[in-house]
């Protein structure tokens, strides 16, 4: 399992479907995400942990999947941070 951020961006006028279809994945899934959308971010962000990006792109609803940002994450180590001086 690797840890994943996505972002979900989605205009103004696309949010309310965005909700809808997420909530019909189910609450867990709505669950999921941080919302940026009543600060005027239409923008969907959640931390996830799958087997990889494919796994993730399935939370997202179908109309949104070409605007949609998946970015593997990863921790250093104090050794390794020291490594690369």
């Amino acid at each position: 399992m690797s840890r994943y951020l996505l972002e979900s961006p989605h205009s103004k006028e696309e949010c309310l479907k965005a909700l809808d279809e997420i909530l019909a994945e189910g609450p867990s899934v709505l669950n999921k995400f941080d919302w940026g959308c009543m600060d005027g971010d239409h923008t969907g962000y959640a931390l996830i942990d799958a087997k990889g990006e494919p796994e993730v792109m399935n939370l997202i609803p179908g109309f949104l999947r070409n605007k949609a940002r998946i970015h593997k994450l990863g921790k250093f180590t104090p050794e390794q941070v020291r490594s690369f001086h």
